[in-house]
């Protein structure tokens, strides 16, 4: 399938077929599953090979794990950060707290939203990743998480990024989103563990995408030299 303007390949091989050549443009998307289901690595792999490939400019920001430990995962599963280096910048939480503590008059969110706003101004990078939407609803203490997501999302589509939201949901969850964040975003790209016997196996769906005609089966996923859906 020729992959149609505006849109961004995730480098899955045989999920941009059935994105009908990537995720659009400028979509804001979450990575949902449970715990296990290598959604961070997924939001990696996307910036990784967009970067590796044809020098996309991507940014990683991780608001739990530090970057050496993300990092040193990501090399394990061969994604050297050396060759991208100068393409993938990667943001842990540790230096917004040192930047909150000189600017204490202003809340998380203002200080988050500020290095995000740098960084796309200074890097003009065209992909993002948030991990994850769960520590940033905790760091920035919502009062009313419904409106602010609400404000933050639009906040987000005026960056003119294509950004991947990491969403943890609980084991057996089949809710994707608490305060709308499902309405609110593009697409949700659902990843879930099955036990099949004595072996449990990664599963991946398309549960929405907004300007794509696309299925919602159910494909198994497996990382071996790279991401792969097998189609059936």
């Amino acid at each position: 399938m020729v992959k149609k303007e505006g849109r961004l390949k995730t480098y899955v091989r045989g999920l941009d077929e059935v994105l009908e050549g990537g995720v659009p443009k400028n979509s804001i998307v979450l990575l949902a599953g449970s715990p296990g289901t290598m959604k961070s690595s997924l939001g990696y792999y996307i910036l990784y090979h967009n970067a590796l490939e044809n020098g996309k400019k991507g940014v990683y920001i991780s608001l739990e794990e530090s970057r050496d430990s993300l990092l040193k995962a990501m090399n394990g599963l061969g994604m050297d950060w050396n060759k991208v280096s100068s393409n993938l910048s990667i943001l842990d939480l540790g230096l917004i707290r040192n930047r909150l503590v000189e600017m204490d008059k202003q809340s998380w969110m203002e200080v988050f939203k500020m290095y995000i706003r740098n960084l796309r101004m200074n890097l003009e990078n065209e992909f993002l990743v948030i991990d994850s939407m769960a520590v940033l609803q905790t760091m920035a203490k919502m009062k009313n998480p419904r409106t602010e997501l609400f404000n933050f999302f639009t906040w987000l589509r005026k960056l003119d990024v294509t950004t991947y939201v990491i969403h943890e949901m609980p084991y057996g969850e089949v809710q994707f989103s608490e305060f709308g964040e499902g309405f609110l975003s593009d697409g949700i790209i659902h990843l879930e563990l099955r036990r099949d016997v004595n072996k449990v196996n990664l599963y991946l769906s398309i549960m929405k995408m907004r300007k794509t005609d696309h299925s919602r089966d159910y494909f198994p996923l497996i990382y071996k030299d790279g991401f792969e859906v097998i189609r059936g």
